[in-house]
This record gives structure tokens, C-alpha cells and sequence, in this order.
């Protein structure tokens, strides 16, 4: 039984995770759009590939780097709006896909840096929730969230959506078959599962200090879900790589330090057991989040998804990390849906 109550704060980001399956649903119902964009790599002899991307946009925006790296071979890097809106850098893209994430489609960086790449010649598709966003209207093909209304702060079911999209945009690029009655069916037992994050909640304290780890495809989420708690639950987190928390943070690990490793299920095990066996050698405890991990004595599992392989099961699990972030907030007696000093669309210049 919670101890918090779920029925007075946060319905609104309840709701909006809750609808992640019939958001995915619009989404696989509409896949052959994706078909427009089928043979543009060799089309347009795109050379190599930049997304631009804030925010939640961004973690999205790294497990779509992840997909075109592994499945394409191509180049991907990650743009720098102010190269232009601050020093009004001259673009040269000619060859170069530039693939626009934005949940609303208005920031005006984003806008600009999107007006500019395609002046300079670059092939820009555009990934939002409003059709008639200016930065779906300077696109050359525009594919929409269907993720209805948002209105929790914290964005949830557009994040899933995005991540969805990038494997269509990139499975039609391979000619990859989608296991669409799969990806539904898993994402709706993980959204039903009630007691989800009760135990990880129940052991989480805003006092001490919390590190969340991924690796490949497991990074962004972790980003992600550090990015989540950080909005809802007004305490600072840290979303790392396991390779780069190796690389020096692990010198801040204490036996009070709460961590978490995001393991999607059929994720490489040889990606974490360095970071593991470290890790061990100081906590006795560790959280993992998904079914691809390697628990062991007092360890916390958020159970996730059990799709087919690594790439699908990391989009379903978002939705984990999401109900911790979420019931972890309203534990801590704050409410993730009006999270101070935030507001759902961020105008950045």
C-alpha cells in the first residue's frame, strides 16, 4: 500500500503517461508516412546527419544518433543552435540531413538554426506535436507527434512518441519489419502495472544524492529520467554514461549515493560490468531500471518491458522512468505538474 497519495496531485502527468499506448498506437496506425522518406539518404546523397534538439527533445535526439550510428553507418552529430543565433555562423550543409525534435515546434532558436540549415542547402524533416509549428512548416517533410494535447510541464508522452518516430524514421531507412502489436501490448502491461515504482519510491530519499547511468541505448533515458526528477521533484541529479562516469564522477560515489543503471532487456551486459563491479566495491546497493540488468542482494528492480530486443524495449521503458519521476515527486510532497519556475513551452533565443 503507498504511502503517498496519488489521487490529489500530479493527474495530469498521470494521465499523459497513461496514454502513452494509444499515442503509440496513432503513431505505428500511421507508419506508411514514413514511406515518403524511404529512399532519401541515396535520394538526396546525404553525407552525414545533424538533429536539433532542447531539453527532453534532446534526449530523444540521442537515441535517434544511436539508431542511425548503429543501423546506417552514417555520421551523426548533435547541433549547436547558438553557432547561429549568437555567432551567425555561415552554414555550409550541402549532403547534410538536418532532423529537427521539438514537442511544440515554437522555440525560436530552434526555428532559426532550422531556417538557416536549409537556406544552406541542407534536407531538414521535422518531428513535433503541432503540424502548423513554424518548425514543422519549415521542414521539407514534417512527421507529427500524435501525442494530443500536452499539458503536465514535464513532458511524458511526447518524449515516447519521439522516441517511436526515430525508430520508424530509421526502420524504413533499413527496411526494417516492426513488431507494432508488440511495442502496444508492452507498452500498455508496463502503463497498467499499479505497483510499478512503489518499491524503488518507498527507498529513494531526496537527501541523498541520486546518479543515474545508461549506456548506448540505454544513455538517453538515462538523461532522460535524471532530467524528469529534476524537473518534478526539485533536487539536483546527475544522468551520465557509465563509460564517462568511469572517467572521474565514480570519485564522488559514496555508500550513501543512490544508484540507478537503466538496463533495457537484451541490453550487452559487457557494457556495465566494469561500472558495476566499481560500483559494488562501495554500494551495496543498486536500482535498475528495466529487465536487462544484473540484480543482486539488496537490490530495487523498476521492472520494464520484454520486447524482442534492446531498441524497442528502451522506447517502452521510458515510461518507467516516467512513473518514478512522477510518484517519487508527489511522495516528496511536491507536485509534478506545475513544477516551480518552469512552464511547458521554453522560448529559448
Amino acid at each position: 500500500m503507498r504511502k503517498y497519495n496519488m489521487s490529489k496531485i500530479g493527474k495530469l502527468m498521470e494521465s499523459e503517461i497513461a496514454k502513452t499506448p494509444k499515442v503509440f498506437k496513432a503513431i505505428l496506425d500511421n507508419q506508411s508516412a514514413f514511406d515518403s522518406v524511404k529512399n532519401l539518404l541515396v535520394k538526396e546523397k546525404i553525407h552525414s546527419i545533424l538533429i536539433l534538439a532542447r531539453g527532453t527533445s534532446d534526449n530523444a535526439a540521442h537515441y535517434l544518433k544511436y539508431l542511425i550510428e548503429t543501423q546506417i553507418g552514417l555520421p551523426v552529430g548533435l547541433t549547436s543552435p547558438s553557432s547561429v543565433t549568437i555567432y551567425n555562423s555561415e552554414l555550409k550543409y550541402k549532403n547534410t540531413l538536418v532532423i529537427a525534435i521539438s514537442q511544440s515546434g515554437q522555440s525560436p532558436d530552434l526555428v532559426h538554426f532550422a531556417t538557416v540549415a536549409r537556406e544552406a542547402n541542407a534536407y531538414v524533416i521535422s518531428m513535433t506535436n503541432d503540424d502548423k509549428s513554424p518548425l514543422a512548416q519549415i521542414a521539407h517533410t514534417h512527421f507529427p507527434l500524435l501525442a494530443g494535447p500536452e499539458f503536465a510541464v514535464a513532458a511524458t508522452k511526447s518524449y515516447n512518441a519521439q522516441l517511436l518516430n526515430s525508430y520508424l524514421l530509421v526502420s524504413r531507412w533499413t527496411g526494417k519489419v516492426i513488431n507494432s502489436a508488440q511495442i502496444i501490448s508492452e507498452a500498455q502491461r508496463v502503463a497498467n502495472d499499479v505497483g510499478l515504482v512503489e518499491k524503488a519510491v518507498a527507498n529513494t530519499s531526496r537527501a541523498k544524492e541520486i546518479v543515474i547511468l545508461g549506456r548506448g541505448f540505454s544513455y538517453p533515458n538515462a538523461r532522460e529520467a535524471a532530467l524528469k526528477i529534476q524537473e518534478t521533484c526539485k533536487v539536483s541529479v546527475q544522468g551520465l554514461s557509465t563509460a564517462d562516469y568511469l572517467h572521474g564522477p565514480i570519485s564522488a560515489l559514496t555508500a550513501n549515493t543512490q544508484l540507478f543503471i537503466v538496463a533495457p532487456a537484451h541490453m550487452p551486459m559487457e557494457s556495465i560490468v566494469e561500472a558495476t563491479t566499481k560500483i559494488r566495491q562501495i554500494s551495496s546497493r543498486i536500482f535498475w531500471i528495466g529487465n536487462g540488468g544484473t540484480p543482486n542482494g539488496n537490490d530495487i528492480v523498476l521492472p520494464g518491458s520484454n520486447c524482442d530486443d534492446e531498441i524497442t524495449s528502451t522506447l517502452v521503458d521510458a515510461i518507467v522512468l516516467q512513473r518514478f519521476a512522477l510518484e517519487f515527486a508527489v511522495a516528496s510532497g511536491f507536485d509534478p505538474d506545475a513544477p516551480e519556475g518552469l512552464s511547458k513551452v521554453t522560448l529559448t533565443h
